[in-house]
């Protein structure tokens, strides 16, 4: 019954695309900012680019911007992001976001061998590369996250930035698709 009382309440205070799109950027970045990791940056250069004729105009917009930043921003993006079951998840200090996608691939309930795996997965590929690995945990779980840990590992730095990036931009899309945004059609 509960869940029901939240999907409604959040149905009625979901905004409308006009009204993101006559936001002030204070208030853009306010609500939007979120969609990438501890990085408003970009939610404040993609209100500039307004109006959006539907959600994934606005997506493709952020995706420009990461583009045009070059790769040293594209690198502190990606950097931006926690490690998958990583200590972040254990001190309780992911965003909500985070938090909530990693717990609905499977991550929040790791055994003790799973978790050793992720973490000696992780520390391999931030020595390799610089930056967390960073997959879009809501299109996979578990398995497929190691799967693709593995498979990733052999990759070289400028590719597994533009699919670290590419992942990025899918995340978004999906945090996006949650605010509800009424008549923004289908982000992508």
């Amino acid at each position: 019954m509960t869940i029901g009382l939240a999907a409604s309440s959040a149905a009625i205070s979901a905004p409308t695309l006009d009204e993101v799109n006559k936001w002030s950027r204070d208030v853009f970045v306010e609500k939007l900012g979120h969609l990438f990791e501890h990085s408003p940056w970009i939610a404040r250069k993609a209100a500039d680019r307004r109006p959006f004729a539907d959600a994934g105009a606005l997506i493709d917009a952020c995706a420009a911007i990461i583009e045009e930043a070059g790769a040293a921003a594209q690198i502190e993006l990606i950097r931006a992001h926690p490690d998958l079951a990583g200590k972040m998840m254990v001190v309780h200090a992911l965003t909500p976001n985070s938090r909530r996608e990693q717990g609905g691939a499977g991550l929040m309930h790791l055994t003790r061998e799973e978790g050793m795996r992720f973490h000696t997965l992780n520390q391999a590929y931030r020595r390799k590369f610089g930056f967390p690995f960073v997959i879009c945990a809501r299109r996979n779980d578990k398995k497929s996250i190691l799967e693709a840990f593995g498979r990733r590992l052999g990759g070289h730095g400028e590719e597994e930035r533009r699919i670290a990036i590419a992942e990025i931009i899918e995340i978004a899309r999906y945090r996006l698709l949650d605010m509800n945004i009424k008549g923004a059609g289908v982000a992508g």
